[in-house]
């Protein structure tokens, strides 16, 4: 039987969780999943002006009339799921931090704007790639 001193035990089970966490979100959860160039993510009509909506694990948002931008809906500061847009803004559940619908960070933690995702306008629908 080892005879482990209690420090080393207690270090042990403090590193472990983070041993296992995603070394690019710091998250325990799957990262999010590719969307195939051409996929149709929403119609057009479904993605307000001045608003936008989370699809699976991509958020498109609608700035300006006839603008649209893809972002993967992760928070850049711990990796957790952004639920929706709300108010112009996508909320982090996690620790505030708050994004624009530009992807930029409008308050931290987080300090990186969201990741880009390829989007355009194929007829009435919003498309991968």
């Amino acid at each position: 039987m080892f005879d482990l001193p209690r420090r080393t035990v207690l270090i042990g089970a403090a590193v472990a969780p983070i041993a296992a966490c995603n070394a690019n979100t710091g998250e325990l959860t799957t990262p999010p999943t590719a969307t195939a160039p051409g996929q149709v993510l929403a119609p057009t009509a479904d993605i307000p002006v001045g608003s936008g909506k989370v699809i699976g694990d991509t958020v498109i948002t609608q700035p300006t009339a006839g603008v649209f931008e893809g972002f993967v809906a992760r928070c850049t500061h711990a990796g957790c799921k952004l639920p929706s847009v709300t108010d112009g803004t996508l909320n982090c559940p996690c620790h505030g931090s708050q994004f624009g619908l530009d992807g930029a960070v409008l308050r931290g933690p987080a300090v990186t704007p969201l990741a880009s995702v390829a989007v355009k306008v194929q007829g009435a629908d919003v498309v991968a790639g």
